[in-house]
């Protein structure tokens, strides 16, 4: 663990110094440490200049596996606490905002009822989770395929497709009833759009253009659930873009609905998106069957 540690301190810092500093030691023990380390692996791992350390090929290695490590060994302690506790498990779960609230918190509730695993939930793009789930900071993530193309350490099994709807207040829905729509009009109404760089913010941007209408600039930028409900719910000349079933949670909510436009194009699919292990996590399982088994009886109903 000492030597993890100071793994991830020099490549955090890049400086001898700095690591002494905060880990409240000599700078000495700090390079005798390290010494210790390189020994261990039998070649340098850092480059020493005037500018401080410089990692090697190996050292950009070691640190990487050091902070995977380290990871893992974070989640074991927290899961053998759990399971001190009374626990069978505990599983860190990454999750895009745009999966529907009903869906998620049925599978959790039934994953601790059922099988008494407790559950951590971290939402972010589907970029960012995959990114942590690389790093052995989660488990396993709810997110969209396409983010594992080209990733041959993880699989993914699918989930269920989303269709986009246009969401507004009930009192815009009404006063737009009857009245023919198209982007130029869309446009003119105030929106509330996730980032460019998300697929859905990605898709708009696109439609706009193709339609020979700029794109509008949103009132907001957020892919927060309660953020949209709560202005749309307050203004009724503000629409945004979200998943179907998205909607369908909002709605119930009250104050807002789905406007009478249809969007002919779908979302990639959801999925469960795990690394690839030898042997797979006996709560990654309870998991997943979950999730199949309620996605299949929503696509039936």
């Amino acid at each position: 663990m000492r030597h993890l540690e100071m793994l991830k301190r020099v490549g955090q810092h890049g400086s001898l110094t700095q690591v002494a500093r905060e880990a409240g030691i000599t700078q000495p023990a700090v390079t005798k440490t390290l010494a210790e380390i390189e020994s261990l692996f039998g070649a340098p791992l850092f480059v020493r200049s005037g500018r401080g350390l410089a990692p090697t090929e190996m050292g950009r290695l070691a640190m990487l596996k050091a902070n995977h490590m380290l990871h893992e060994l974070h989640h074991w302690a927290c899961e053998m606490e759990a399971v001190r506790k009374g626990r069978s498990a505990r599983l860190l779960i990454g999750a895009v905002p745009y999966i529907s609230g009903t869906l998620l918190t049925e599978a959790v509730t039934q994953l601790y009822e059922r099988h008494n695993i407790v559950i951590a939930i971290k939402q972010a793009t589907t970029d960012q989770l995959v990114q942590a789930l690389c790093n052995h900071e989660l488990d396993c993530v709810l997110g969209r395929a396409s983010a594992v193309a080209g990733r041959d350490k993880l699989w993914h099994e699918v989930l269920y497709t989303q269709r986009p709807v246009l969401i507004g207040h009930l009192d815009l829905i009404k006063r737009l009833k009857g009245r023919r729509l198209d982007w130029r009009a869309l446009a003119a109404i105030n929106w509330i759009l996730p980032s460019p760089e998300t697929p859905v913010g990605a898709k708009m941007a696109e439609l706009f253009t193709q339609a020979q209408v700029p794109v509008p600039l949103p009132i907001i930028e957020t892919y927060a659930i309660d953020v949209m409900h709560g202005v749309l719910s307050k203004n009724d000349n503000v629409i945004s873009v979200v998943p179907e079933d998205i909607a369908r949670d909002m709605m119930r909510r009250g104050a807002v609905g789905i406007l009478p436009w249809k969007m002919d194009w779908e979302l990639p699919p959801l999925s469960l998106i795990r690394r690839v292990r030898h042997t797979p996590m006996d709560a990654e399982e309870k998991f997943s069957r979950i999730l199949k088994r309620l996605c299949g009886h929503a696509q039936e109903c």
